[in-house]
């Protein structure tokens, strides 16, 4: 079901000074920031030959970035996304085998494409995000 690996999200609570890391010392291709409200986030890519690194931001109080942050105060590994070729079949799918959706009708994600999260508790403890590309 799950096909290539999109990108690691990273969470850090100073995002400007995270993307110079990957910009400036690693010397890697970084996107200019995006904010995204219906997620209260702001994301910046980091652009590799065979995936992408997604660092995030709260963009206000009440971000699940935010909350994550009061946990992890220096910031940590967020979620792994996986592209699927088609995202309601992989709802479908994963509702049928048990498996719980933090919201299981797909909103457009950082590059408009369709995205859901997966419960951590139900995937080993890592949150999952699925994106239909295409």
């Amino acid at each position: 079901m799950i096909g290539r690996l999109s990108h690691v999200a990273i969470a850090t609570p100073d995002l400007e000074q995270a993307a110079s890391i990957y910009r400036d010392v690693l010397g890697a291709d970084v996107s200019a920031s995006v904010d995204l409200p219906a997620f209260g986030v702001t994301t910046v890519f980091v652009k590799l030959p065979n995936t992408d690194v997604e660092l995030l931001h709260p963009l206000g109080d009440k971000s699940p970035i935010a909350s994550f942050l009061a946990r992890h105060p220096g910031g940590g590994l967020h979620h792994l996304c996986f592209e699927v070729a088609d995202i309601d079949h992989a709802v479908a799918v994963l509702q049928s085998r048990g498996m719980r959706l933090l919201d299981p009708q797909p909103r457009p994600g950082a590059h408009g494409h369709p995205v859901v999260f997966l419960h951590p508790k139900d995937m080993a403890g890592v949150l999952i995000e699925l994106v239909q590309m295409g």
